[in-house]
């Protein structure tokens, strides 16, 4: 599968270490930057051609990373056929409730229902919640985790798609 990947300044360091860890792992990446660390770059120069990429490519995901992750989805879903789906961490997802009020026991199950259900494509980490670990196995979850192909999971999904 290949992995669309890119950050700002805020995640560039980890994201040079997520892209390590996931090519290790057999998948291939292409980095649409940053490239280098710059305190004035601005998301969107980063962000939005890992959208695209991931739009015109179907069979492939995306991993984005900055501080808060908000923007940074926020860009890619602005782009036609995009699901980012975001990642606080695991001491945000712990407090989590499900509909009959009980607290979630995994703090990555926001990330296997983010594909499960949503088929999400993108995957988008809050940098300044994350450690290093968490990050790693977030991004490697998201990326083994498959949709489950439900129906009522697909006429939701039809339904995100801006009407023409």
């Amino acid at each position: 599968m290949k992995v669309y990947i890119g950050s700002d300044h805020t995640g560039f360091e980890l994201k040079e270490k997520i892209k390590i860890y996931l090519s290790d792992l057999g998948y291939e990446l292409e980095d649409k930057g940053a490239f280098k660390y710059d305190k004035d770059d601005d998301y969107p120069d980063f962000i939005k051609p890992v959208a695209e990429a991931v739009a015109g490519d179907v069979e492939s995901k995306g991993i984005i990373l900055g501080g808060s992750g908000e923007g940074e989805a926020m860009c890619a879903n602005k782009i036609k056929g995009i699901r980012a789906a975001l990642f606080y961490g695991e001491k945000e997802a712990i407090t989590a409730v499900d509909i009959t009020g009980h607290k979630s026991s995994d703090p990555f199950e926001i990330i296997q229902l983010a594909r499960e259900h949503n088929n999400a494509n993108i995957l988008s980490i809050a940098t300044r919640f994350v450690e290093e670990d968490e990050a790693k196995f977030a991004a490697e979850l998201f990326l083994r985790t498959k949709f489950s192909m439900d129906e009522r999971h697909i006429r939701r999904i039809n339904k995100l798609e801006p009407s023409a």
